[in-house]
């Protein structure tokens, strides 16, 4: 079983919606089996994939139980977890664990015992790798997949997810600021790294033993991996028949690449090299209104969902689309995982 989340220091660059589609095509598109976990307290994935009748039946009388707060709750009251709160997105082929506004309320808790984690303290260790035991679950359960959605911050939260998966996939949308932002993750997720491996070292040698959350799980050292990239939301034109982006936008993506490079693939990756870029999505016009409406896959529209005319084509486009990027990730998971 493979574990990513879908990240990017930068918001408003599409995470949720690739996430999604993505985690949905390979339940879809290529039969397996998928588990969403929205760890985002916006919940944009639990709307997304979600019916609003069902959202709200979540909601109605309180989410105690129904959302991955549950998971936090339990911890804070030092108790395993109960059965994990899973619902089925029909449409998308897949469960989910469902968001939680109240989810944003962990940040203080998870950044307090951060500081015992560092220092090898069993609770700190425990509670950085509380979703650990969620994905020991998931692999009982014999996903194939799990896909984590968090916020574009670099807070507890999402320090906690991205120590916890094997592989990160960023999106990047062809501004300026998406590049500036790269430098952010590698301080951060090194920083983390250095911290938790030391908290680990100093558990083994004042208790004898690698440290081991309930029930025998074992901590992977090796830390996440970049998986590799995805450019989004440029403006293409036809040129001899090959979809191209307009100047404004190829100047910028020249330097994604190099970027990456630097800050991703040579920290984090000891220079591996394979194809990091794992494909583009150019502008798909009303296309992911559509889908976030309908609350389906954007692959999986139809004429009841809104579909007319030249929209037909636009929908067989992104199918193409979303098929190249979930090839190459899995390609790059065999690379990358050596």
């Amino acid at each position: 079983m493979e574990t990513f989340c879908v990240f990017n220091n930068k918001g408003g660059v599409g995470k949720t919606t690739l996430l999604c589609n993505l985690a949905a095509y390979f339940a879809l598109g290529k039969n397996k089996k998928v588990l969403v976990v929205d760890a985002d307290p916006q919940c944009n994935a639990t709307a997304y994939m979600l019916a609003e009748s069902k959202v709200e039946r979540i909601y109605a009388s309180g989410s105690e139980g129904k959302t991955i707060n549950s998971l936090i709750t339990s911890l804070k009251k030092s108790r395993g977890y109960g059965p994990i709160p899973v619902v089925r997105s029909d449409d998308f082929g897949l469960d989910l664990v469902a968001g939680d506004p109240k989810f944003a309320l962990a940040e203080d808790f998870l950044a307090k015992d951060w500081f015992d984690a560092t220092n090898g303290q069993e609770r700190g260790l425990k509670t950085t790798y509380f979703l650990k035991a969620l994905i020991a679950w998931a692999e009982d359960q014999a996903y194939d997949y799990v896909f984590f959605d968090i916020g574009p911050s670099l807070g507890a939260i999402n320090r906690t997810v991205l120590l916890t998966c094997d592989y990160f996939i960023l999106p990047m949308s062809s501004d300026i600021f998406s590049l500036r932002g790269l430098q952010n993750i590698q301080v951060a997720i090194q920083g983390w790294m250095k911290g938790i491996s030391r908290g680990l070292e100093v558990y083994e040698e004042e208790n004898g033993e690698k440290f081991q959350l309930e029930g025998g799980v074992t901590i992977d050292e090796g830390g996440i991996k970049f998986l590799g990239y995805v450019t989004q939301q440029y403006t293409a034109k036809t040129v001899g028949g090959k979809k191209q982006p307009v100047k404004s936008y190829e100047k910028i993506i020249k330097r994604i690449a190099p970027a990456i490079s630097k800050h991703l693939i040579i920290p984090l990756n000891n220079g591996l090299k394979v194809d990091y870029k794992l494909g583009e999505i150019p502008y798909f016009q009303s296309l992911v209104p559509m889908s976030q409406t309908s609350t389906k896959p954007i692959f999986a529209l139809k004429s009841a969902d809104g579909i007319v005319g030249a929209h037909f084509d636009k929908v067989k486009e992104f199918n193409k689309v979303i098929c190249e990027i979930a090839d190459n990730v899995e390609n790059n998971v065999k690379v990358v995982d050596q």
